[in-house]
């Protein structure tokens, strides 16, 4: 009985955190209650803080410290942003690299999109071919490397992802495309497994399965299954032509649910105890209307929810793809949903956010309005949500 306590505490303490993108499962839930059903600029607001430079990383947290990555106004210096969770206040703001060409850029996009993922007191911090580093929680750079590919047309997407000893990044570019595994120690590369494709900006999912643990990663024309220690490919689909994809994949009820990406989306339900080409013998089910382009899908006990980038929601049977309910939310969206305190966020791009209760009917709980553009996804901790916008970071808090 002692020990089933100590490990539930122990697991209530970790669901505070919010480490990587989407949080500490990588599937944008959290544990946290009593968070705010409703705000606005003046209401459940606990703290406003500007942040410097333009960046669309999801706040990453743990403990006491929220991180950040910007890129200042020219775009020519890559940045590492620490602000103190209770008050706000901008603790560390650190150059991590300096530009001499900014490459192409998609007009959504920032220099600094990828979130960085937190462990102890090291941070990760990934700008795409712009290079990689770990710095430690006073700011001080412990290593930096860059990885030989481009940033695509669009420019860094993908955030890296912790496994073990190793930093895993998806490095998929117009000329080259590739997996890679980097000593989280030094940022030597342990192991790359290089793949024919095209550009995507996917952020890894890692899964710790009884059966053996794997790392998806979702390319262009095809998505892999690695095992995360050695790079070897255990699984792989084919979906055509799609490709530029961003959501990341969730997992549950044995499946694992990808989205295809650009030219022809599609969502599919992959089993993942195959091996090989697994294309035409452990795809559940697939759909084709309403697919999100960028944000990622959500799973919620038996539900699956997504919503394309124009603002088309959908709940469908993750079993089956039966499909529940389907509403069109406000204005564009660019962030991926969070389960929360019982609850589904969905945010736009123009601060305007819109709460749901999980279900088989659709049920709108509340309406939100902040201030700015928000393409950046919603983070969780210590009783409270944090929000990016093109200039603040906001702490909401009952």
């Amino acid at each position: 009985m002692k020990i089933l306590l100590l490990l539930f505490l122990s697991l209530t303490v970790l669901s505070q955190d919010w480490p990587e993108f989407r949080g500490s499962t990588g599937q944008g839930h959290s544990g946290e209650r009593n968070l705010p059903l409703t705000w606005s600029e003046t209401k459940n607001v606990k703290w406003k803080t500007a942040i410097p430079g333009k960046g669309w990383s999801s706040p990453a947290i743990l403990g006491e410290r929220i991180w950040l990555t910007t890129a200042t106004e020219e775009g020519k210096s890559l940045r590492a942003v620490s602000v103190d969770l209770k008050t706000g206040a901008v603790l560390v703001n650190v150059e991590i690299f300096r530009l001499k060409s900014l490459g192409a850029l998609n007009a959504k996009n920032s220099l600094a999109s990828p979130t960085p993922v937190l462990e102890g007191d090291k941070i990760y911090l990934h700008f795409g071919a712009n290079g990689t580093a770990c710095i430690n929680q006073a700011g001080e750079i412990l290593w930096k490397t860059r990885l030989d590919y481009d940033n695509g047309q669009h420019g860094a997407g993908g955030s890296p992802v912790i496994y073990d000893d190793l930093l895993i990044v998806s490095c998929d570019g117009l000329s080259v495309q590739y997996v890679a595994a980097l000593d989280k120690q030094t940022g030597k590369v342990r192991w790359r497994k290089y793949r024919q494709g095209y550009q995507a900006y996917t952020t890894p999912l890692i899964l710790r399965l009884p059966t053996g643990d794997q790392v998806i990663s979702p390319g262009a024309f095809r998505a892999i299954s690695y095992d995360p220690r050695t790079g070897k490919e255990l699984w792989h689909i084919t979906y055509g032509e799609g490709f530029s994809n961003v959501p990341r994949p969730v997992f549950g009820n044995g499946m694992v649910f990808i989205c295809s990406g650009f030219q022809e989306p599609s969502l599919l339900a992959v089993r993942v105890d195959g091996k090989g080409d697994v294309t035409k013998s452990h795809i559940a089910w697939s759909l084709k209307r309403g697919i999100p382009r960028t944000p990622s899908p959500l799973l919620v006990g038996e539900e699956l929810y997504f919503i394309n980038d124009n603002g088309i929601a959908t709940c469908v049977d993750a079993k089956t793809g039966t499909q529940h309910w389907q509403v069109r939310l406000p204005g564009e969206h660019s962030a991926s949903p969070i389960y929360a305190d019982g609850r589904i966020y969905f945010l736009n791009e123009e601060g305007e956010s819109v709460v749901i209760a999980p279900g088989k009917e659709f049920k709108a709980l509340a309406q939100n309005q902040l201030e700015g553009q928000t393409l950046a996804s919603m983070a969780v901790s210590a009783g409270s949500i944090f929000v990016r916008s093109q200039t603040h970071l906001y702490r909401l808090s009952n």
